[in-house]
């Protein structure tokens, strides 16, 4: 369960300090983060990104009627196809420049995303893959309104039972639902407890003494 700290946050360097020092003060250990970018599927964060980067990784459906559009990309010189290349759909890398921002907005089942760009990662990145502490402050660092997820495991100092339990961090994203939606300008953090404690006893009394005003739980 997600249980969201009502606090407000102006930016998310911000955020991620008050994550930082919730584990700090509450937990005995906890993991590495594992950070999430999310794909670009807005305008500002397609002109943050043509402007600020170098690179993008794209995936498309192998339909027809995406065929123009990565006909005019090749005429420009901006991608570079994978060599294998799954059946339903395509991979390449686009080369980012300004001069692209006329193809805005990107045709249905072209997906843009940063996740194996620097800082965010590289071209051998793993979706599974975690950061170190300083990764992800570099990360923040150039976030812009790109959206990103955070996630640490993490053992509540006086909870008996840490499975599932830690925290959530989301930039310019929300929770909703068992999953997380774009939100731009709006900085979250969640304390996240697993089911076989967060309805017990000791997990009510956790939350109480734990000094923070929390919201409602959701599903995480």
């Amino acid at each position: 369960m997600l249980y969201p700290v009502r606090e407000s946050f102006p930016d998310a360097a911000s955020a991620l300090a008050r994550a930082r020092a919730i584990m700090r003060d509450l937990a005995d250990w906890s993991t590495a983060p594992w950070p999430q970018l999310e794909p670009i599927s807005t305008a500002e964060q397609y002109a943050y990104a043509i402007r600020s980067f170098g690179t993008a990784r794209m995936a498309v459906d192998r339909e027809p009627r995406i065929f123009p559009f990565l006909d005019e990309l090749v005429r420009r010189e901006a991608i570079t196809f994978d060599a294998e290349q799954p059946r339903s759909w395509l991979t390449a890398n686009l080369r980012l420049s300004p001069g692209l921002a006329d193809l805005w907005p990107l045709p249905e089942g072209v997906m843009l995303s940063l996740d194996t760009t620097l800082p965010f990662g590289t071209p051998e990145s793993e979706a599974e893959d975690v950061a170190t502490e300083e990764e992800l402050d570099r990360m923040v660092s150039v976030l812009g309104p790109l959206s990103l997820d955070v996630s640490w495991d993490c053992g509540w100092r006086g909870l008996s039972e840490s499975k599932d339990c830690g925290m959530q961090l989301g930039l310019n994203t929300v929770w909703a639902e068992e999953t997380s939606e774009l939100s731009l300008g709006e900085f979250r953090v969640w304390i996240r407890l697993g089911t076989r404690v967060a309805w017990t006893p000791e997990g009510e009394a956790w939350r109480r003494n734990s000094g923070f005003a929390l919201g409602e739980p959701q599903q995480g």
